[in-house]
């Protein structure tokens, strides 16, 4: 081969492996390997109920979805009133839900979902990332809270984080809200944090340890790996430190210990 022909060749090859300008790496499909007790399994996907007003973002969101044999999407929704429709009619894990519905707030159906499914759990979709509507929903029970079009994090990753009992949030938001918690006074702290030290136990070292750990965003399976203790155990402590703290979810937990300086 002349030496203008290998060098055709060489170019051609070097092109083909280029991705084209402004353009990124797509991953098409999910991890090959996904840990048996962590839930999401392909014959047993974690079941999402999508409500959002805005059909285009509904379609890229059921994509994602569908496109990840880990999560199964069960239902859609487009406001308040087929929201609660929804919550009552299908059996589902996960509800991603914006704040802003054509006949009114996102909070309502976190609100209604806590009370008739109390195992679901709640990720909030929002364009805006406002940290008073973050506080809002995370009192009411949200265990995420995600910007559209954010580049952090997709959202069948955002499904399976809060499934197997851990917390979605962006690292911007994260970061805000510790600044917040670290700077909170006694008039704007939460009614739990002005409780006094005698209203509740402390926690002990290897809790303070687990909730450290829920804080990050790690799951109850990530959380046995790093400190090599079960699963069980490590829902043991979780469900000790909530007794302990007066709360009922990781994000009040999470907020209170922060306000109230336990770790």
């Amino acid at each position: 081969m002349s030496g203008l022909n290998m060098a055709t060749t060489n170019t051609s090859i070097h092109n083909e492996r280029m991705l084209p300008p402004q353009q990124f790496a797509m991953h098409q499909s999910p991890p090959a390997i996904w840990p048996d007790f962590l839930t999401g399994q392909h014959e047993k996907p974690v079941r999402v109920l999508l409500v959002d007003d805005d059909a285009h973002m509904r379609r890229v969101i059921a994509q994602e979805l569908m496109a990840d044999q880990r999560t199964l999407l069960v239902a859609q929704a487009e406001n308040v009133r087929e929201g609660r429709k929804a919550i009552k009619q299908h059996d589902f894990d996960v509800m991603l839900v914006d704040l802003h519905l054509g006949d009114g707030e996102g909070f309502a159906l976190i609100d209604f979902m806590k009370a008739v499914r109390p195992c679901a759990e709640a990720i909030v979709v929002s364009i805006m990332e406002c940290d008073d509507q973050v506080m809002r929903a995370f009192e009411l029970g949200a265990t995420g809270y995600l910007v559209k079009n954010s580049w952090f994090g997709n959202y069948p990753q955002a499904v399976l984080q809060v499934a197997n009992g851990g917390a979605s949030i962006t690292p911007n938001l994260a970061r805000r809200l510790l600044q917040r918690f670290d700077s909170g006074t006694a008039g704007g702290a939460p009614a739990t944090a002005r409780r006094t030290d005698k209203d509740i136990e402390r926690l002990s070292p290897r809790e303070k340890e687990v909730l450290r750990l829920v804080s990050s965003g790690h799951t109850s399976g990530e959380i046995g790996e790093q400190l090599m203790i079960s699963t069980v155990t490590v829902n043991t402590h979780i469900k000790n430190i909530y007794r302990k703290l007066q709360v009922r979810t990781r994000a009040q937990a999470v907020r209170f210990a922060s306000v109230r300086g336990l770790f």
